[in-house]
């Protein structure tokens, strides 16, 4: 009969042990603790279980007949937790499994597929699946192991690594510069084309200010407004306009002289708060290594300074 006291492991596991050397003081030994710990364990085991497991006398520990028959069922029970350790530290020493991440849909696109190559070269075990977005979304209720997200830092139930700050650069194409004035100063966007991002809060403001000045809004009224990046992107460097959109959308473009910064004098931005480009994930008391395998690979990918930045 099954007593009322809990049956741990680490009870079955010494059982074990002093079931196949028949001596406390073996056990101890190997356990680094005192005999007589030893053989309250065992009562305490015998006293769970309702059952004595050994006959004791001062030259042996001899198994009783129901000893005999409970230590097949304890050795399965410690070699499966024993696996279960191993299988564990392998997901350590390799991550494993699915990892599902969730990315703003340009951004994940342009900075996160183009390097899942390199992350399954490194690590064969490990499957992704990657959803893009741009609402904002719960991990736990959507079932989210990572999320990369741009913005303010200020949710505190979640974990977060920063990569690095996010700039914005007011840009236009050489072409339309050449036949529209000198842009070096937001009073003069009355003069031209302004192509705005408009996503579910409205279109984005464009904000100036001077270093260590306080921000300035400048209101603009579109040419052309849309909720698609992608489409302003492609408009600006066609010549439609200028654009005020962050590095890691624009910055490949000017890099290769698609666009060309303007008001250089001032920084630009469509938030008065500092914004960075972070790995974020569900507090936990202990990462899932997959997680943060997947963040120290993208940390080495994005560099220092990101990768992005004209």
């Amino acid at each position: 009969m099954i007593g009322s006291g809990a049956v741990t492991l680490r009870a079955l596991h010494i059982f074990v042990a002093v079931f196949d050397t028949q001596n406390f003081s073996v056990v101890a030994r190997r356990e680094d603790m005192s005999p007589s710990t030893v053989s309250r364990i065992i009562h305490q085991l015998e006293d769970a279980i309702g059952q004595q497991l050994f006959y004791r006398n001062t030259r042996a520990v001899i198994p009783t007949e129901t000893g005999r028959v409970f230590v097949e069922s304890a050795r399965k029970m410690v070699v499966q937790m024993q696996e279960a350790e191993r299988a564990l530290q392998a997901r350590v020493e390799e991550p494993s499994g699915v990892i599902r991440i969730n990315a703003p849909v340009f951004f994940g696109q342009h900075h996160i597929a183009p390097w899942l190559g390199g992350l399954a070269q490194r690590y064969p075990r490990l499957s992704v699946e990657l959803t893009l977005n741009d609402d904002l979304i719960d991990p736990h209720r959507d079932a989210t192991d990572l999320l990369f997200r741009i913005g303010t830092l200020t949710d505190s139930s979640f974990h977060a690594r920063v990569f690095g700050p996010q700039r914005y650069f007011l840009a236009a194409s050489p072409a339309y510069i050449r036949h529209h004035p000198a842009l070096c100063e937001p009073e003069s966007l009355a003069a031209h084309d302004c192509l705005v991002y408009k996503g579910h809060a409205g279109p984005n403001r464009w904000l100036f200010r001077k270093p260590g000045q306080p921000w300035v809004h400048y209101p603009v009224t579109p040419r052309l407004a849309s909720n698609d990046a992608l489409t302003l992107l492609t408009a600006a460097a066609t010549g439609m306009g200028v654009v005020l959109f962050p590095d890691w959308l624009l910055g490949d473009s000017i890099k290769k002289g698609a666009l060309v910064p303007l008001a250089t004098g001032y920084e630009v931005a469509i938030q008065t708060e500092q914004q960075h480009v972070a790995a974020i994930y569900p507090h936990a008391r202990y990462a899932p290594f997959a997680v943060r395998a997947v963040i120290d690979y993208f940390v080495d990918v994005f560099g220092q300074p990101l990768y992005w930045q004209p």
